[in-house]
């Protein structure tokens, strides 16, 4: 039988090195948000649950749709249609246009 250890909306985290509000954390496949500044070698927790808004590329195909998956793209610390290299993010819960630098994704583990 499962025992609960957490309701499924964060996760702990010890950084190395302090971590700033807002910063996306990868672990292999797991992406975090850090909804508070995390100073170094504190147990803290990330957030892996919920809509966030967070930075998409510009540019000719950079529009993302409603439903459209995402993923973090580490070498440009931003969201992008595009899996290849990039971990997967969530799911975008509102249009972005080409010219947006920010999009709504609803992160899901």
């Amino acid at each position: 039988m499962a025992s609960p250890i957490a309701p499924g909306f964060r996760v702990d985290y010890t950084p190395g090195s302090d971590v700033a509000l807002g910063a996306v954390v990868v672990q292999g496949d797991l992406v975090g948000i850090a909804d508070r500044p995390l100073p170094a070698n504190k147990l803290g927790a990330l957030a892996i649950a919920g809509i966030f808004s967070m930075p998409k590329a510009t540019g000719t195909g950079t529009a993302l749709t409603v439903g459209a998956k995402v993923y973090w793209d580490a070498s440009t610390s931003k969201v992008t249609g595009t899996a290849s290299t990039n971990v997967y993010v969530g799911k975008v819960v509102a249009a972005a246009g080409t010219s947006d630098s920010a999009v709504q994704v609803l992160l899901t583990p």
